[in-house]
């Protein structure tokens, strides 16, 4: 969690610099992607420990305070970043930057179903893979039995 946060916190630095010095937002693209990377990942984490099993077993609080406190921090600095924005920016640039951070958002979402795809086609494959290796060790042990047993071997 703390990586998120630091993460966060350095690109928020790159990308309100870049905005008070009257750069335009798209020169600042990655940082941004990183904010919202930063972002989704505490989410994600927050709401993995919560629908965790183990961690209820525990009788842990899902509510941790210093995770709260992190998503809100961002809170506070993703609104800084919008009051800079519509003052320092361009007319319509904070209406660019929430599109921009929306559209991040969904390529993310849809980067992360692809890869859940793919890991779920690998598993697949190699459940399948190993079947067949089974099916003819077996196969081949049968065979060996079979001809030992008939004085074969």
């Amino acid at each position: 969690m703390i990586a998120e946060l630091a993460a966060f916190n350095a690109a928020f630095g790159v990308v309100k610099t870049a905005i008070t010095h009257g750069r335009d937002i798209a020169s600042c693209a990655k940082s941004i992607g990183d904010m919202i990377g930063a972002q989704e990942s505490l989410r994600a984490r927050g709401e993995k420990k919560k629908n965790s099993i183990w961690y209820s077993l525990a009788g842990k609080d899902t509510n941790d305070f210093e995770e709260f406190m992190a998503l809100e921090q961002i809170k506070e600095q993703r609104k800084e970043l919008l009051q800079a924005l519509q003052l320092l920016g361009r007319p319509g640039l904070k209406d660019d930057y929430l599109r921009f951070e929306a559209e991040a958002r969904r390529q993310r979402r849809t980067d992360a179903a692809e890869a859940e795809a793919r890991a779920s086609k690998m598993v697949e494959w190699s459940v399948g893979i190993l079947a067949v290796l089974t099916a003819i060790g077996l196969m081949g042990y049968g065979l060996f039995i079979l001809g030992r047993s008939q004085g074969k071997w």
